[in-house]
Order: C-alpha cells, then sequence, then structure tokens
C-alpha cells in the first residue's frame, strides 16, 4: 500500500479523485488538505461518498507520502510548492496548467513531465512530477496525435468542442448558474483557450514542421460532464488507411479507443477511456472524440500516471463503470 496526500479537497476533480483512491486495490489516503474544511467529513461535502468514508480534511499535511496530488487553482500549485516542502521521494501529480508548457516545467529541483500517457507513457514511467494534461487538451490531443506522428498536419485543424457544466469547477458564475445554463449554449473563449499552448506543443514535438494551425472553438453545454470533440483536416488517403493509422497508433493504449461505429458522450461518461470515430468526406478527414473531463480529462488520468509512474498495472483501480442508462 502506498500513502496519498490530496491538496485541495473540495473540488470536482478532488472528489473524483478521493473516490477512485478509496477503490484502488493499493493506496491510502494519508491527508486530505483544505483550509476552508478543515475538520469536516469529506462526505459533507462530496455527498456522493456517504456510507464510504469517515475522512475528514486537514489542515495538517504528511511530506513523507508517496504520492502528492495538487488539485488547485490555476496558478496557486507553483505558491504551494513554494512554501511547502515534500520528501525527494514523494512523487507529484499537478492537475493545474502551472507546469504543463515547456518553459514552465523545471521548478525548484523537478521536473514535470507532460502526462498524457499516449505520447510520454516511457517518460511517465521514469518520472517523479507530472503536470497532468487539460480536459480539452486530452479529447482533441487524442484527436490528432497520430496524424502529427506521421507527418499528416499539413492544413488547418477545424476543432468544436463542448464541454459539461463541471468543467467550469464548483465556483458559481453567471455562466454555472441552472436558470443559464439550462435549455442553453454558447460558445467562450473561440481561438485563444488556454489549452491551446499544451496542444501545440504537443503536436509540434511530433510533428516539428507541420503546416497546420489549431483553430479552436470551445463551447458550453447543458449537460454535467463530458467534452464532445470534432476535429477536420485535408487528408490524402482513404478513411481505411486513416483507420488503419490510427489503430496502430493506438494499439497498446490502455484507454483510447478507436471505433467502427459513430459514438456519444455517455459511452465514456464515468469512465476513464478516450473513444474515437473517424469519417472521410471528400477530402476531409473528420474525427470525433469523447472523454469525460473529470476522469480521463482530470483525476482519471492523474491515476493512470500514477499507476505508471509505481510500476502498477496501468488500468488500475480504474476499470469501474456503470451502465449508461
Amino acid at each position: 500500500m502506498i500513502d496519498v496526500g490530496i491538496i485541495g479537497g473540495a473540488g470536482y476533480t478532488a472528489g473524483e479523485l478521493i473516490r477512485l483512491l478509496l477503490n484502488h486495490p493499493k493506496t491510502n489516503i494519508d491527508f486530505i488538505y483544505s483550509t476552508s474544511n478543515a475538520g469536516n467529513k469529506v462526505h459533507k461535502v462530496h455527498q456522493d461518498l456517504v456510507g464510504s468514508t469517515d475522512l475528514e480534511f486537514s489542515s495538517m499535511i504528511n511530506p513523507e507520502v508517496d504520492v502528492l496530488f495538487l488539485c488547485l487553482g490555476h496558478g496557486n500549485s507553483k505558491a504551494f510548492l513554494e512554501s511547502h516542502k515534500f520528501s525527494s521521494q514523494t512523487k507529484i501529480i499537478d492537475l493545474s496548467n502551472d507546469f504543463r508548457l515547456e518553459k514552465d516545467r523545471d521548478f525548484k529541483g523537478m521536473h514535470f513531465v507532460y502526462g498524457l500517457p499516449e505520447l510520454n507513457k516511457h517518460a511517465i514511467q521514469k518520472a517523479n512530477s507530472i503536470a497532468n494534461p487539460g480536459c480539452f487538451a486530452t479529447g482533441i490531443q487524442l484527436a490528432l496525435l497520430p496524424l502529427a506522428a506521421h507527418q499528416l498536419l499539413k492544413s488547418d485543424v477545424h476543432v468544436n468542442a463542448v464541454t459539461g457544466a463541471t468543467g467550469a469547477g464548483t465556483s458559481l458564475s453567471d455562466t454555472t448558474h441552472f436558470s443559464w445554463r439550462d435549455n442553453n449554449f454558447s460558445h467562450y473563449k473561440a481561438f485563444s483557450h488556454q489549452h491551446l499552448g499544451e496542444i501545440n506543443e504537443s503536436l509540434f514535438a511530433l510533428h516539428k514542421d507541420a503546416l497546420s494551425e489549431v483553430i479552436l472553438v470551445p463551447n458550453r453545454g447543458n449537460f454535467s460532464r463530458g467534452i464532445f470533440t470534432t476535429a477536420y483536416t485535408d487528408f490524402d488517403g482513404s478513411l481505411n488507411e486513416a483507420k488503419d493509422l490510427y489503430k496502430t497508433y493506438y494499439k497498446d493504449a490502455a484507454f483510447t479507443i478507436v471505433s467502427d461505429e459513430e459514438i456519444h458522450l455517455k459511452q465514456v461518461v464515468n469512465t476513464n477511456k478516450c473513444i474515437l470515430h473517424l469519417y472521410k468526406h471528400n477530402t476531409k478527414l473528420l474525427i470525433t472524440s469523447v472523454v469525460d473531463n473529470l476522469l480521463k480529462g482530470a483525476s482519471g488520468q492523474a491515476i493512470q500516471n500514477m499507476n505508471l509512474m509505481l510500476g502498477f498495472e496501468e488500468t488500475e483501480g480504474l476499470l469501474l463503470k456503470a451502465n449508461y442508462f
């Protein structure tokens, strides 16, 4: 059994992380740090955990834990690590965007490996610190990595992606209230979403002379969780050639599947899967991608990275799935 700690325990991603770790056969939750909730029962905040745990939020940390998960708001992980020191043996997995870009990956003697297993599996296995990818970034990169790896990004990639309300976190804003979100649809941060930086770095690392730009329009959907992405670009080959390319690229991927049938969001909600589907129309290849933003897009992928870092089976603790009805 390994001891794990969680920093920032009250948000959606922390709630999923706690649920997964409680059911992981090789982990013990040592502490869940939350200054605003210290002394409160965890199930008072994460109500789905009632009957599953009597753990309380703590204002104390154990610097000797085997694995530390940072579930803090963007920009806060660096500040936390500036003021708190952990054992050199502690493996750190950060779920914010603080260390995802190349210019930010070296910090206070730590090197953060970008934690997309389908791209960096071998580096993750050797890493002590991980920058967990963003949710949009995960679904979009998995839709495009095979093209980049085969030097086939020869024209712009147009991406339309719809996320559920949990993607905005637990803090209320004008666009997260039920009365606004219900029966509604809108776009935001068109062409400038913060996940474009990590997406482009990964794609250009595989295809340095790519001639394409990723043109992203993110949308708010009136559902709770999941990201449905469509991406299209020019592709000279046939549909069968594209399928062969994708299936070969992901043949050893534990959670990324290329489906011959059209896909929908409920296939991946409450799972760590990314499911892809390909369609060819004239010169355009359409790639559809679906992920759960809180699991493969956040906490599930963090557990997947932990498993790889510690030499566990990659799928350990991540195979539970409810019927989608």
